[in-house]
């Protein structure tokens, strides 16, 4: 994670800095000091402190900061987080940057936590999916389990998931997960594997050749999950998936299913209001 962060903020400063910041550069005397404070004007969760300061301590070092809020803190307006300090122009220029990464990071904290609300007192766990903006998934899904979610695979790698498609250009689901068994064996591979179900026959078939870890159950209407649960074996885990809303999910979440996984914690978002109020000697 540290690597990843250090390669992003690297890579975000040289687009935003380019040749670099010349309105700091020309106004601003190089000697010059200054503090900006990170100030809430909206309630929410706040997320990405630990990203600010990574920020600007990559740019100068010697930029000081003081904490009042840490990541994960309820906040509202008027609420300060932190005080940073040093170099005028080292605060100029990234500030944009800090701001940029905690107003998305804290916007998808705070609709996590208000969906975990939702589903609180259930035994079910709320998973995120790869609906991230490229290149900033690792901050989303930071974020995400900032706001008290967890993640659910972090790229194509690390888990094997067959989905619809995979299943029909398989030509079916026992031979798409009779395929991932024979490519795991020669790649000598062991991820965990989950499937997609669209129905309660493709459901059937598929307990029927197993050879998958979880089965994800899409589409399905909580009244249709609560009837199949007890068909599924134990050792199996249950997600559900497509077409939840925040009207539905508790009734999805009482069913009994062990995860429930939400595109909309990260692709539909609103930034959290928040900015960075400076002064300067």
């Amino acid at each position: 994670m540290q690597k990843e962060l250090e390669d992003f903020i690297l890579t975000a400063l040289a687009e935003d800095i380019g040749s670099g910041d010349h309105t700091a550069l020309a106004c601003i005397p190089q000697t010059a000091q200054g503090s900006a404070k990170l100030l809430v004007k909206e309630t929410g969760i706040l997320a990405g402190v630990e990203v600010a300061k990574s920020i600007a301590s990559c740019f100068d070092s010697s930029l000081k900061f003081d904490f009042f809020m840490k990541d994960g803190d309820i906040i509202k307006p008027g609420d300060i987080a932190f005080e940073i300090s040093g170099s005028a122009r080292s605060i100029l220029t990234t500030e944009r940057l800090i701001l940029n990464c905690m107003q998305r990071m804290s916007g998808i904290a705070t609709q996590t936590k208000s969906i975990v609300k939702l589903i609180e007192g259930t035994n079910t766990t709320l998973l995120d999916t790869r609906k991230t903006t490229p290149g900033l998934r690792f901050l989303e899904k930071w974020a995400v389990k900032i706001g008290g979610g967890q993640n659910h695979r972090f790229g194509l790698y690390d888990m094997i998931m067959i989905k619809d498609n995979h299943v029909d250009f398989a030509g079916g689901i026992k031979q798409a997960l009779e395929a991932v068994q024979k490519y795991q064996l020669n790649k000598n591979l062991n991820l965990k594997v989950e499937l997609e179900v669209r129905n309660e026959k493709e459901l059937f078939e598929a307990l029927s050749v197993g050879g998958f870890d979880r089965i994800m159950l899409d589409n399905f209407s909580p009244e249709l999950i609560k009837s199949v649960l007890p068909k599924i074996p134990e050792a199996i885990e249950t997600e559900a998936s497509g077409g939840i809303t925040i009207d539905t999910i508790r009734a999805y979440a009482e069913t009994g299913v062990q995860f429930i996984s939400v595109g909309a914690l990260t692709h539909s978002v609103k930034s959290l209001d928040l900015s960075l109020k400076s002064s300067f000697n």
